[in-house]
């Protein structure tokens, strides 16, 4: 039996054993469901919909969006250099130091680096704006230092045998082979910004997140409806965009 090996065995258990310890710690009981009815009862108070609060949803919405384009592509702007710095094979002796650092920074919850700017700049959507750009910065930093290190290595060289300094052979060598993926990253983290502003918004974040709660603490729930359908419409169209653009750039 060639095709049978004793450590895929002890990988399939291991697996299976992480599986009921999870569904032990989380409290998985599929049985909970027969409560379902609760949810049908719930959803059932979203219709008729509150279409005559649609102008404020807008505008709420348009300052979500404005929050998820800024921090993401202010992100981007902080990410580009940093992610050369963030490559083994361009960082050089800042390598180390800037992984390390990129680490931290990404290790902290966007609400929780929210809740840090409240206190300096107070409520509203600049906060979330700052902390939107922080966490985007170094996601964004992480993953386009991995495309530089898997970028193929023949134009680098020829840069440098034509005598190019290192920062103009990444430009000319490294990003063009890399922009269709980058941008398909910044498409990606934009997505997840637009829902890191409706978390914001619990915590004072300002936009629709801040009113989807208070819509939804106040038992409103066919303006709740309202708001999850401009939500869902937004990121449907984000995501069209997107990939319309990465149509046109590859």
């Amino acid at each position: 039996m060639a095709w049978f090996k004793w450590k895929h065995l002890l990988i399939l258990i291991g697996m299976i054993g992480l599986m009921v310890w999870s569904a032990q710690v989380t409290e998985f009981d599929l049985r909970k469901f027969s409560q379902f009815s609760n949810m049908v009862d719930f959803l059932s108070h979203w219709f008729p919909l509150n279409t005559g609060v649609v102008p404020g949803v807008v505008k709420a919405s348009l300052v979500t969006l404005g929050m998820a384009f800024l921090g993401s592509f202010a992100g981007l702007l902080v990410a580009l250099p940093v992610s050369l710095l963030a490559a083994k094979n361009t960082g050089g002796h800042f390598y180390g130091f800037i992984r390390i650092l990129l680490s931290f920074v990404r290790s902290i919850p966007e609400i929780v680096l929210g809740l840090m700017f409240l206190t300096v700049v107070g409520p509203g959507p600049f906060a979330a704006t700052m902390a939107i750009i922080v966490h985007n910065a170094s996601v964004l930093s992480k993953l386009i230092a991995e495309l530089i290190e898997a970028a193929d290595k023949g134009p680098q060289e020829a840069m440098k045998a034509v005598g190019a300094r290192p920062i103009i052979g990444a430009l000319f060598s490294i990003f063009p082979q890399i922009w269709p993926n980058v941008l398909s990253h910044y498409f990606y983290r934009f997505e997840v910004a637009i829902r890191t502003s409706l978390i914001l918004g619990l915590v004072g974040g300002g936009g629709i997140g801040q009113q989807l709660f208070i819509h939804f603490k106040t038992f409103q729930y066919s303006t709740v409806a309202v708001d999850v359908m401009i939500i869902m419409f937004i990121v449907i169209a984000v995501d069209f965009l997107g990939s319309r653009v990465r149509q046109y750039v590859m």
